[in-house]
């Protein structure tokens, strides 16, 4: 159903890109993708980022990433189709304890969704927020914009 994940490119400022296929349960009864099936579109593509990207060498998983916030900009309706679109994510910022990823989801000729999501890292066991740590700083550098 999603494909594998590639990297567009490899270093710093390349995009993270995941095929996302649109089920036919996406769509609702105005016959385009709903609003709200889009944020599971971001998260497929952030798991994929962050959980099962055969790109990242070594390192555990992040763990313990928290939303913060989503801002999400629908430009024009997407609707069921054969062919997935492509979720594309990259790091537009990075602090110390959050950062923010950028997505798109589009298809060769058109821009469907403009995303953003601010995630801060979290000590499960401590129920409080952590600071990245250098690998999490260096893995997120691969795809943050120059």
């Amino acid at each position: 159903m999603f494909g594998q994940s590639i990297v567009d490119g490899f270093g710093r400022g390349h995009r993270h890109v995941f095929p996302r296929a649109v089920r036919f349960a996406d769509v609702d009864s105005l016959g385009h993708v709903n609003n709200v099936r889009f944020l599971d579109y971001l998260e497929d593509a952030r798991l994929a980022l962050f959980h099962v990207d055969p790109h990242r060498e070594g390192g555990e998983p992040f763990k313990g990433l928290v939303i913060a916030r989503h801002e999400i900009d629908y430009l024009r309706p997407l609707t069921f189709r054969p062919d997935p679109v492509r979720v594309e994510s990259w790091v537009t910022e990075i602090r110390p304890v959050r950062f923010t990823l950028a997505y798109e989801i589009r298809d060769d000729e058109e821009i469907f969704v403009k995303a953003r999501s601010v995630l801060a890292a979290y000590d499960v066991a401590k129920a409080s927020p952590r600071r990245l740590n250098q690998d999490e700083l260096a893995y997120l550098g691969r795809f943050a914009t120059p």
